[in-house]
């Protein structure tokens, strides 16, 4: 009876395997730009790929431990940015970035190098995203999203808003601004002849569904981990990017 139910396993793991099944594929798909703009793109994120490449040098010549720690962070975005939510308006998939939490732990020039890591394993093993779209996908997740974040997050803290509160509007910012960013390199890659500002317009708002409340959580995941962190593991916060910011009494 057992090994008619082990054969029975192996007859059936097959058949589910070669059911055809919804793909969940995210960020902007391997081929959908035109080659002229898939490079331009690919030529900006580099521009500021090296720029946090250099910042990671600097930071590892004095500190041992920064490597490790953006690679920590660089898996908990990976693993944030994996969650898809289909998104029927647009045929296509939302879903959480983290690289508000990056830029708030380590600034925004690490928080690029973060997302592209991330990214280029994502379209390297699990179809998500692509090689030709990689920059154009950095620079909406990676350079909108961390200096989104990072540039909310300060500009709080200049008023004195607490870390908690500047951390949730980071990660909110971070979230819709990547999106913002989606919209409107595929409204110049694909357009045509139609306009450019009101197909943006389109395709954004096809977003709004779920990247509105997606953002909202994106913000408290944000404000959580950073709220944990300071509990927590005080020490690991002195080698990020808030080491320099003073809490503020709210």
């Amino acid at each position: 009876m057992k090994h008619r139910r082990v054969s029975l396993l192996f007859v059936i793991l097959p058949v589910l395997l070669l059911l055809p099944t919804t793909s969940f594929a995210m960020h902007i798909s391997e081929g959908l730009l035109p080659f002229s703009w898939a490079l331009f793109w690919f030529l900006v994120s580099g521009l500021f790929l090296s720029l946090g490449l250099r910042t990671l040098a600097k930071r590892s010549a004095n500190d041992l431990s920064s490597t490790p720690l953006v690679g920590m962070i660089t898996a908990v975005v990976f693993i944030i940015s994996c969650m898809p939510v289909p998104v029927p308006t647009a045929g296509t998939c939302s879903h959480p970035c983290g690289t508000g939490l990056a830029a708030v732990l380590l600034g925004p020039t690490l928080g690029v190098v973060v997302a592209a890591v991330a990214l280029l394993i994502q379209a390297l093993f699990l179809s998500h995203g692509g090689l030709s779209t990689w920059g154009a996908n950095v620079f909406t997740m990676g350079v909108m999203g961390s200096f989104a974040g990072y540039l909310t997050f300060r500009g709080l803290r200049s008023i004195r808003v607490g870390v908690v509160p500047a951390a949730f509007a980071a990660g909110l910012a971070a979230d819709w601004a990547t999106y913002a960013g989606t919209a409107m390199i595929l409204a110049a890659g694909i357009r045509g002849s139609s306009p450019f500002w009101p197909l943006t317009f389109k395709i954004g708002l096809a977003f709004v569904p779920t990247q509105l409340p997606l953002g909202i959580i994106e913000g408290a995941i944000t404000a959580g981990m950073v709220s944990l962190l300071r509990k927590k593991r005080p020490d690991l916060l002195t080698r990020t990017a808030l080491a320099d910011l003073e809490e503020s009494k709210p």
